[in-house]
């Protein structure tokens, strides 16, 4: 009881202490608001602040409605099953070997088949008639896709075209006056506007969370493939398995982008996500229908962040020659921010309109790129034959060059999904000249992506090294397709194809691929 009353007297002590206060501090506001104007103004002194006034009118907080936005998004999210059929292992009866040489009468038993692996994730509508967008890896070597709309109707869907190097895929069902979400900017999103993302996590389906963009232009090296596109919105919104493919909408209820990927270390949402923005993503989904593969305009140089060089710096694992290959970057660099220039290609856009070595560039049409993700995600947007305004800061001054792009051939022509890229169903690239000295070689084409196709089949890995297809040496991903496209047009004798290569860890493979099946 005394502690009781303790409590009672330290209450009312209290209370009799915080009125006496109030009416203390009604007495001297005026005097104490110009100690605190004294104080503000040494301290903006000091640290060389510019003197101004808050207005409390115009800071409050704004009461954001997200249920307009929300309502119209769901209905154009799908979710997305993905059927891929297990391998025969040709059926016939198993002896087990231990049961024959030991005297139990060799008896045998049914293998028991594989089953098909199934996955899901979601799509969005972006036409009435039935086309919608979604992840690379939702769809990713499935022989069977089934789309769910919101109002639980079911379709089969057809691969349309896909492109390992933005994990972004386009399909199609069959269907008429479907709901759509309609395209926003995504350039024009500013870090702490709120977003949705809209999904089917663990078949979850019409699941719509909320955060805020977090950051822009983030890079996330995803698998460690250089060639990926990757230039994220970064959000806290929350984003789990089963939400790849679905959409990232503003407050307008607009389409800014493709929920991607997450960080986490379990798997499951750990507080940020990741979503390509729809600049790239939708021009990648219109080059798909219309030419059947993406039409990539490149700058032709080799690039690396003036951020990752200082990181590189101070990094303390970092090797000492490669440290020193960044101090000699760092010494010519002027500004904080940009894509520096360490390399041309082959056939270069942007040696031949006058960008050096060493030069950082710093704006696209006038648009200022902090990154080399972010220059990526600007080049993304154009097509070969596309003319553009590079800005580069050399030696601390700013040049302007107008840079025709080109595509990874070097030319401006529109390229094509031949039958002979159908039939492979891989992605390459010709290796760097990095890659050449990493690699202790001088030619050879990188595998960078695979779909459904002859070199799955065959058990060809992303990462595989092509060095020799049919006694002729490959140095680009041209001399292969020739090669299969003269085999499918019947210009040789050759029936297939003899492919030597190895693996990034040494090890060499031989794969033989019949193309007359």
């Amino acid at each position: 009881m005394k502690r009781i009353w303790r409590n009672v007297i330290g209450v009312a002590a209290v209370a009799a202490i915080s009125a006496g206060a109030a009416v203390g501090t009604t007495s001297c506001l005026m005097e104490n608001g110009r100690a605190e104007a004294m104080a503000v103004d040494s301290f903006e002194n000091t640290f060389k602040q510019p003197v101004r006034t808050v207005s409390y009118n115009s800071v409050a907080a704004e009461n954001i409605d997200f249920t307009v936005a929300a309502e119209n998004a769901v209905h154009g999210v799908v979710h997305i099953m993905a059927t891929t059929k297990a391998k025969s292992s040709g059926g016939g009866q198993y002896i087990d070997p231990f049961e024959y040489f030991f005297g139990f009468g060799g008896r045998g038993f049914q293998r028991p088949e594989p089953q098909p692996r199934v996955g899901s994730g979601s799509g969005v509508i972006i036409s009435t008639d039935g086309y919608i967008i979604t992840n690379n890896h939702v769809v990713e070597g499935a022989d069977e896709l089934q789309v769910t709309l919101n109002d639980n109707r079911k379709f089969a869907a057809k691969l349309i075209g896909t492109d390992p190097s933005t994990d972004i895929a386009l399909i199609k069902i069959e269907a008429e006056d479907l709901p759509t979400i309609p395209f926003g900017d995504s350039e024009k999103l500013k870090v702490g506007e709120w977003v949705l993302a809209v999904g089917n996590p663990f078949n979850l389906t019409s699941t719509v969370t909320a955060g805020i963009v977090s950051a822009k232009g983030r890079g996330i090296s995803m698998g460690g493939d250089k060639t990926k596109i990757e230039s994220f919105i970064q959000t806290d919104a929350a984003v789990n398995p089963g939400n790849s493919g679905g959409a990232l909408v503003n407050t307008k209820g607009e389409l800014v982008g493709i929920n991607t990927a997450i960080y986490s270390e379990t798997g499951n949402f750990a507080g940020y996500s990741f979503a390509v923005p729809i600049s790239i993503a939708g021009k990648v989904a219109q080059d798909l229908k219309q030419y059947g593969t993406v039409q990539r305009a490149m700058l032709g140089v080799m690039m690396i962040g003036v951020n990752d060089i200082m990181d590189g710096l101070s990094n303390p694992m970092a090797p000492d020659d490669y440290k020193k290959e960044l101090q000699e970057m760092k010494d010519k660099i002027k500004v904080s921010e940009g894509a520096y220039v360490s390399e041309f290609a082959e056939k270069s856009a942007a040696k031949a309109a006058g960008i050096e070595l060493g030069d950082v560039i710093i704006a696209v049409n006038g648009t200022k790129v902090k990154t080399s993700h972010a220059l990526q995600e600007q080049i993304s947007k154009y097509r070969p034959g596309d003319k553009v305004q590079i800005t580069v800061n050399r030696n601390g001054s700013e040049k302007t060059f107008s840079v025709e792009l080109k595509n990874a051939q070097g030319s401006t022509k529109v390229v094509k999904a031949s039958d002979g890229t159908e039939v492979m169903g891989g992605a390459f690239k010709a290796l760097d000249e990095k890659q050449k000295r990493e690699l202790g070689v001088s030619y050879g084409i990188e595998v960078t992506g695979l779909t459904n196709g002859k070199l799955r089949d065959a058990g060809i890995k992303k990462g595989f090294i092509i060095m020799v297809v049919n006694n002729q040496r490959i140095k680009t991903p041209e001399d292969l397709e020739k090669i299969v496209d003269d085999i499918l047009q019947g210009r040789t004798d050759e029936q297939g194809l003899f492919i030597k290569g190895f693996y990034p860890n040494g090890r060499t493979k031989y794969y033989a691929i019949d193309l007359g099946e």
